[in-house]
């Protein structure tokens, strides 16, 4: 499930002979966390290479994520329903047809099968992304799961033209990460800057613990840059941490350069979601605490196969736990490199476009 693909038609591919009007419906909040948008903005701005005007479609209001995609020039508008029900579905196949979208993305886990049913009896193309084969039936034209744990077998109950995208050379990295495509990352003699990201809402806090283990390390001129989510709501207790922190802590929030930042790190500590495969992307040895249900086949594959260091359960996992294990990883440079090595073998960057390819494939 892996294996990088082969790159073959996506460059040169004229996808402006075929323009491709994507509606996106997607959510996002506190509880949900902002993976599910972030992952759905890397395939509009892959879309957007067919001249098409990709529209976002929201059951709540996030105004910081809302802010990125007016920076990035994406279209966005709220329902009038409640989110996941068949009213949901009822107008936004109606916006869809409004719009003149010709395939209509979900992202989401309560999206199910009737849900999609009243799609696709709309006359409606629809692609379903998916984590863990948790609707009843599918009826998607197409089920895209980018993860290295995605398996045939979660997605039996499909309808005979379903077709899949499974593995991380689907993986929908953001236009950011494009350009370092021929990076090669050159880990230092020393490790000591440390980049934490534990995803966009955090409701736990986990971060802060993370924090607090850092103070824990035994090395000289250590730095770290945390990065949160507009939607987590703990800032102020996070900035109050980092003031008294014993060596230097940049609080980052809501970033567009999180490219850099990986350059910038020696290692990163991580929740086990989209993150896994932009840090695996840019060769970044990671730590990783799983806090979602949703991440712990990822996380227990990816240690499997060598590419992070998987922690387990965030609650299960002590603030000592988890300095140890970052002490060792900023120790052991020969482990960080053959990390880095494996994590760029498994993503290579082109998954967003290679989905797109495939959609514009079934329009022709």
């Amino acid at each position: 499930m892996g294996k990088i693909l082969p790159t073959l038609l996506l460059f040169p591919f004229h996808f402006s002979l075929y323009k491709m009007n994507l509606l996106i419906r997607v959510d996002a909040s506190t509880q949900i966390g902002s993976g599910h948008l972030m992952r759905c903005l890397a395939l509009a701005q892959a879309s957007q290479d067919t001249q098409g005007q990709p529209i976002f479609i929201m059951g709540n209001y996030v105004p910081a994520l809302e802010e990125r995609l007016q920076t990035e020039g994406m279209k966005f508008f709220h329902l009038t329903t409640e989110p996941g029900s068949l009213e949901d579905a009822q107008e936004t196949a109606a916006l869809a047809h409004q719009f003149e979208a010709n395939w209509v993305a979900l992202d989401g886990y309560h999206f199910g099968g009737k849900y999609q049913q009243i799609l696709k009896q709309s006359k409606l193309n629809l692609l379903f992304i998916d984590d863990y084969g948790h609707a009843e039936h599918y009826y998607a034209d197409l089920i895209l799961n980018q993860n290295i744990s995605a398996n045939e077998q979660w997605y039996q109950h499909r309808e005979p033209y379903t077709q899949l995208l499974l593995g991380t050379g689907y993986a929908l990295l953001r236009q950011e990460f494009w350009q370092w495509q021929k990076w090669q990352r050159k880990l230092s003699p020393v490790a000591k800057k440390v980049l934490v990201t534990l995803g966009g809402s955090d409701p736990d806090n986990v971060t802060l613990k993370v924090i607090q283990a850092l103070q824990l390390l035994a090395v000289e001129e250590l730095e770290a840059v945390v990065v949160i989510g507009g939607s987590n709501p703990h800032y102020e207790s996070l900035k109050m941490a980092v003031q008294n922190s014993r060596f230097p802590i940049r609080l980052e929030r809501n970033v567009t350069n999180m490219p850099e930042l990986m350059v910038w790190a020696d290692i990163a500590i991580s929740a086990g979601g989209s993150t896994c495969w932009e840090l695996a992307f840019m060769g970044l040895p990671s730590i990783v605490l799983v806090l979602a249900e949703n991440q712990r086949a990822i996380a227990a594959e990816l240690d499997r196969q060598g590419v992070i260091i998987n922690l387990g359960w965030h609650q299960d996992v002590t603030i000592e736990q988890i300095g140890l294990a970052l002490q060792e990883l900023l120790c052991q440079r020969l482990k960080g490199e053959t990390m880095s090595k494996k994590g760029k073998k498994l993503v290579d960057g082109n998954g967003a476009r290679r989905v797109v390819l495939k959609v514009v494939n079934m329009l022709v």
